[in-house]
């Protein structure tokens, strides 16, 4: 038994420390090929979702499609199973799980290891991020998850999964909106588009406006932007002096570009913010700034 335990954690850690983009289909075909021998049929009322599953919603009309399939050919491939004090947990395969009792089966084929909790946590992750249609909140929540327990930075995060750098930062930035606007997200009151833009306000009250504003008016993404461009332009002009000349703004959106930070610069200052220590040591690099011991 310690042995399989073993063999599992140097799976998992070879899935994310050697130098390919993690590939999560080939390491479950792996998983299950090595264990073909010991799938077996479980009632699906002794098995509960995975308590780490960090997707809250399932496509209902995906899921109906994968329950006339599963109708039509069985569950092909089996879900993975840990034992539990009553039951099982599912580690990964939930829309299978799921499709399965739509289809109005009582057992489900399914291989049963032995999983610390953190690497049932991983495993999900990472499934839902490679395989599902994730909500852009849902899958930013995964994505920040992964950073803080393999302690990624961005960067190294977009490489493991194949992703551009500036697909995370925008990605991640949606977790800083409201808690209410992000709901809006997930019930796609509106688009993760839109949200990237309001994602780039600091006021609370102005975002929940126009956020209010694009569901009402049916506003597109383009007419949201020249509103914001307005908002903070109407919002600056009671305590500048001057208007801001013309080339700071494009060094901000320069370094932006480079950094993936918000930078402002005014009053002969630069300024950017970041969210993290981590983030700051990555930004150091970027600069090729380099600290050595005291």
């Amino acid at each position: 038994m310690e042995t399989k335990k073993k063999a599992l954690g140097r799976g998992l850690e070879q899935l994310f420390s050697n130098s390919n983009v993690i590939d999560f289909n080939n390491f479950e075909r792996e998983l299950v090929n090595e264990n073909k021998s010991s799938v077996t049929l479980i009632k699906l009322d002794e098995i509960r979702a995975n308590p780490y599953q960090p997707r809250k919603t399932f496509n209902e009309d995906s899921l109906n499609e994968l329950a006339q399939s599963i109708k039509e050919y069985g569950v092909v491939e089996p879900i993975i199973v840990k034992k539990s004090i009553k039951g099982y947990e599912i580690v990964a395969g939930e829309r299978r799980f799921r499709a399965s009792k739509i289809a109005g089966l009582t057992e489900i084929p399914a291989i049963i290891k032995e999983f610390t909790d953190q690497e049932m946590m991983e495993i999900a992750l990472i499934e839902n991020i490679q395989r599902e249609d994730l909500n852009a909140i849902d899958e930013a929540k995964s994505v920040l998850n992964i950073i803080n327990l393999r302690n990624f930075t961005q960067e190294e995060f977009a490489n493991k999964f194949g992703k551009s750098r500036a697909y995370i930062t925008n990605l991640l930035g949606l977790l800083k909106l409201p808690e209410n606007i992000q709901k809006m997200v997930i019930d796609k009151e509106i688009s993760t588009s839109h949200a990237r833009v309001l994602s780039k306000l600091d006021n609370e009250e102005q975002i929940n406006d126009l956020a209010n504003k694009v569901v009402k008016e049916k506003l597109n993404v383009r007419d949201l932007e020249k509103m914001v461009s307005n908002n903070e332009i109407v919002k600056r002009k009671p305590i500048m002096t001057k208007e801001k000349d013309p080339k700071y703004r494009i060094y901000e959106r320069v370094i932006s570009d480079k950094i993936g930070n918000k930078v402002n610069i005014s009053n002969n200052k630069v300024q950017i913010n970041f969210d993290s220590l981590k983030d700051l040591e990555r930004i150091m690099e970027i600069f090729n700034i380099s600290i050595g011991d005291e």
